[in-house]
């Protein structure tokens, strides 16, 4: 936990990019939010590109058809974490996958620890088992 829900444009990335982006998003959760390593949910979506519309709240910042809309669903976490993770995540991904920062667009939402039931029907954040 973060789940990480990547939207992208079909057919704009191989299976193969489409893994390295995930293990970079993974790499800068990390180390942004201090996470176990198998603490790991990730989840993509491809869309149409007529289905897909990432404009820029008239910000100037060009998209291509490699624009990636990242959906964050996580417990609370500091101002300074999510910045270093907007950070970490638009470094990694130009490094690791010639993302240009201008095609990343990422939303957390923020949730509570009763929000969360990892299996076996319990609430582990509020059991205790985690």
């Amino acid at each position: 936990m973060p789940l990480l829900h990547f939207h992208l444009i079909k057919g704009s990335r191989t299976p193969a990019e489409t893994k390295t982006l995930l293990d970079t998003a993974h790499a800068a959760m990390l180390e942004a939010f201090k996470v176990p390593e198998r603490d790991r949910y990730q989840l993509v979506s491809e869309h149409d590109a007529a289905h897909m519309i990432i404009e820029d709240t008239g910000l100037d910042i060009p998209r291509t058809d490699k624009v990636v809309l990242l959906q964050v669903v996580s417990r609370p976490r500091s101002k300074e974490q999510i910045a270093l993770f907007y950070r970490l995540l638009a470094e990694k991904l130009e490094q690791a996958c010639g993302l240009a920062p201008s095609d990343l667009m990422v939303s957390i939402i923020q949730n509570a620890d009763e929000h969360w039931s990892f299996g076996l029907g319990r609430a582990q954040f509020l059991t205790g088992e985690l």
